[in-house]
């Protein structure tokens, strides 16, 4: 082994992220996932695509986390990192109708239809687990969409069905016996799923994706959140200042804009039955920050306890339930 590489090495066995189970898919999973919502949704370029994630797997990140709806972003994975398929989890989301896609939103033709696209653009011969993208509880309750991805789990076109969104509909969802994998808003500003969600996930063992573990980043202002970024943070914006809880309050110094990201993701680490939560970036300093963030481990439980507080009396003061972000 050359100079380098002893030295690659040695970082490694030095920083090596956190590694949990996956619930009953007996899959490894690293305590942080990539989120490609941005990729797709920024139209980010192939180039940095390229760079964000082959360094996240160069640093023990193992979970990629796609959606039908995130434009380009299952293509974009495909040509960036499907030379090392067997290095990650690969997790895509379907049900809604998208051009170039035949058949009635949620029905068994278009998930079928989605499933084989998201192959050929992942460049893949099986995804490990395709969830049902926020879909209502109504339709849920019909049972079509989800016997679809049986139908492909059967094919072997994929490994685990599962269902992603909030609230009634996925707490209904983390009781069917088809569902192995659940993806959810956790985060200091959502919380509903904490005490209904989670401890239903932990009996059944369901795998547990975390969404938004950065809370939007409701620690900025609006006017410096970025295009449609302002409106889609407003509810998290709203409930972070009515917490009225300051980073020293939680043992942590310096400027709040540079360790609110700590406190948050390690915030969602901290919480039973989550096994990992996907951080969406189009920066590659910003994820390696995360991964730095990661390798430190869950937040305090004095710190979680007080964050679990502030949010239950901001809650009961607004005199509204707050529900978990759709």
């Amino acid at each position: 082994m050359n100079f380098t590489g002893f030295i690659s090495a040695w970082w490694n066995e030095r920083h090596r992220m956190e590694i949990r189970t996956f619930g009953a898919t007996n899959r490894n999973v690293s305590l942080i996932g990539f989120g490609s919502a941005p990729i797709g949704l920024l139209a980010t370029e192939q180039k940095a695509v390229a760079e964000v994630l082959n360094t996240l797997l160069d640093h023990g990140v193992n979970l990629i986390d796609t959606a039908a709806m995130y434009l380009g972003a299952e293509e974009a994975i495909g040509r960036a990192v499907a030379h090392r398929r067997d290095e990650y989890v690969l997790v895509s989301k379907c049900g809604q109708s998208y051009p170039g896609l035949e058949g009635e939103p949620w029905s068994a033709k278009l998930i079928t239809q989605t499933v084989d696209r998201a192959l050929r653009r992942l460049k893949t011969d099986r995804l490990d687990v395709m969830l049902l993208h926020s879909c209502d509880l109504e339709t849920l309750k019909k049972g079509e969409a989800l016997e679809a991805l049986v139908e492909a789990r059967r094919a072997g076109k994929i490994r685990f069905a599962g269902y992603s969104g909030d609230n009634e509909a996925v707490n209904f969802a983390a009781g069917l016996n088809d569902v192995a994998v659940i993806e959810t808003s956790v985060n200091v500003c959502d919380q509903a799923n904490l005490d209904t969600l989670l401890p239903a996930a932990r009996r059944r063992n369901l795998g547990v994706i975390a969404k938004r573990p950065l809370a939007n980043a409701a620690w900025k202002d609006l006017s410096a959140q970025p295009g449609f970024y302002a409106e889609y943070a407003a509810t998290y914006t709203e409930r972070l200042a009515k917490m009225n809880v300051r980073p020293v309050d939680l043992g942590f110094d310096g400027d709040p804009a540079q360790v609110w990201p700590e406190i948050a993701l390690r915030f969602t680490l901290a919480q039973p039955g989550v096994h990992t939560a996907v951080v969406g970036t189009t920066n590659l300093d910003h994820a390696l920050e995360n991964v730095r963030i990661a390798e430190k481990g869950p937040l305090a439980d004095d710190a979680v306890l007080r964050l679990r507080d502030a949010f239950r009396r901001a809650e009961a003061e607004s005199g509204e339930k707050w529900l978990a972000q759709t």
